[in-house]
């Protein structure tokens, strides 16, 4: 009599609200430990094995999932035909099951079932053999000195690299990849029987139809190797933060001959102690003595382009802003230039001597309301203010 099928969620070490997600980490993780290659020297491995990848063929799957959370082993016994799962599947010669399965589960990958009989459009059965690298993305800080005139950096980033060895083939020099037992090379397997078939991509050899039996031993079969590499960056002028510069080719390395990716550098520019910017605009707060704000004069200020001077009238007062066209930072296309606009701040006089204490002593006493008009208006809308208070005040009294 056969002995009694072990719950699947107990096989795959999950709870039995576990998220798709769990499920693949909990499968991947186990089939790299119980795969038989890895345990040869224990007879149990290939039976381990085989269940935990009966337990993942019906939990990855939202409808078997479903009929076994209702009914049981029975609810899909059905699904694998009239023996149940196939046993006598060939789970038992792949070397270095990391590989198949880092392509089978990896990022842009397939689900497990590719299509139901008779249901969508048809893929392939077979797999590029080739893959290009991944897009890599990197996030720089960058000063504003560097964002309006441009700069030139020297970036060493670590990166995923073709492996010299093996130029990308995951395989030891002088081997070859052999027909995968599992699917007879044609890189998908049938599950199923009767009107109801599941045309399901090869889980061992990821549809590549061959597995890699020597791993090359510098890159461990993957094909790439982490490197550290020196990157030089040209910063064209008029980058703003969120500007991505693309380097072509020079991200993730491909696997088997695949064209490596790109690399994205994403600017971030740093706040400035004098500038401060909005687009190709500038703002520029420039305190001046109090002074020049009552009696005119030049200023000085500061520029991209270096100094500046503007005629301030007299009376002028704080906060006013004066416009400086085509002094802001270049357009990233370098056609134009945006504008500074330069706000003047007063500023109150401190360590005053003897003298100067006397001077404004002397100006108080003599001063005349219409020195400071608006002083004079800011206190006669306040008397509005109140003016308005007392009337409504009187108006409820009545009431």
């Amino acid at each position: 009599m056969a002995s009694e099928k072990k719950d699947y969620y107990e096989l795959l070490g999950v709870s039995r609200n576990a998220s798709p997600e769990e499920i693949k980490k909990a499968y991947r993780k186990l089939a790299m430990q119980w795969h038989p290659d890895r345990n040869k020297n224990d007879p149990n491995a290939e039976q381990k094995f085989k269940e935990i990848s009966e337990a993942y063929e019906v939990l990855s799957d939202p409808q078997k999932r479903q009929r076994y959370d209702q009914f049981g082993h029975e609810g899909v016994k059905s699904a694998f035909g009239p023996g149940g799962f196939d046993f006598s599947r060939d789970f038992t010669h792949i070397s270095d099951l990391e590989d198949i399965l880092g392509s089978f589960f990896g990022e842009g990958g397939g689900s497990l079932f590719d299509e139901f009989f008779g249901g969508g459009r048809r893929r392939s059965s077979r797999r590029e053999n080739s893959q290009r690298g991944a897009d890599l993305r990197f996030d720089l800080e960058i000063d504003l000195e560097e964002a309006a005139f441009g700069s030139e950096r020297q970036l060493t980033l670590p990166i995923n690299v073709e492996c010299s060895e093996c130029r990308g083939t995951g395989m030891a020099p002088g081997s070859k990849p052999e027909r995968c037992k599992h699917c007879g090379g044609k890189g998908e397997v049938i599950s199923g029987g009767g009107f109801f078939q599941i045309r399901q991509t090869c889980p061992i050899c990821g549809g590549a139809g061959t597995v890699i039996t020597r791993p090359c031993h510098n890159c461990n079969g993957m094909g790439r190797v982490k490197e550290k590499k020196k990157i030089t960056l040209h910063i064209p002028a008029g980058v703003d933060t969120g500007s991505r510069l693309r380097l072509a080719g020079k991200g993730e390395g491909g696997i088997r001959g695949g064209a490596p990716g790109d690399l994205y550098i994403v600017i971030h520019v740093r706040p400035h102690e004098v500038f401060q910017r909005n687009g190709e605009d500038l703002m520029c707060d420039v305190p001046i003595p109090f002074e020049v704000a009552a009696l005119g004069g030049d200023v000085k200020v500061p520029t991209l382009d270096g100094y500046a001077v503007i005629k301030v009238a007299a009376g002028t007062e704080g906060g006013k802003v004066f416009r400086l066209k085509g002094k802001g930072m270049p357009s990233l296309e370098g056609y134009s230039r945006g504008d500074l606009h330069v706000r003047l701040v007063p500023q109150v006089p401190i360590n005053l001597n003897a003298k100067q204490k006397k001077l404004l002593g002397d100006f108080a006493e003599e001063r005349e309301n219409n020195n400071y008009p608006t002083i004079e208006s800011f206190y006669k809308k306040t008397e509005t203010f109140y003016e308005k208070k007392e009337t409504i005040k009187k108006s409820q009294n009545n009431d």
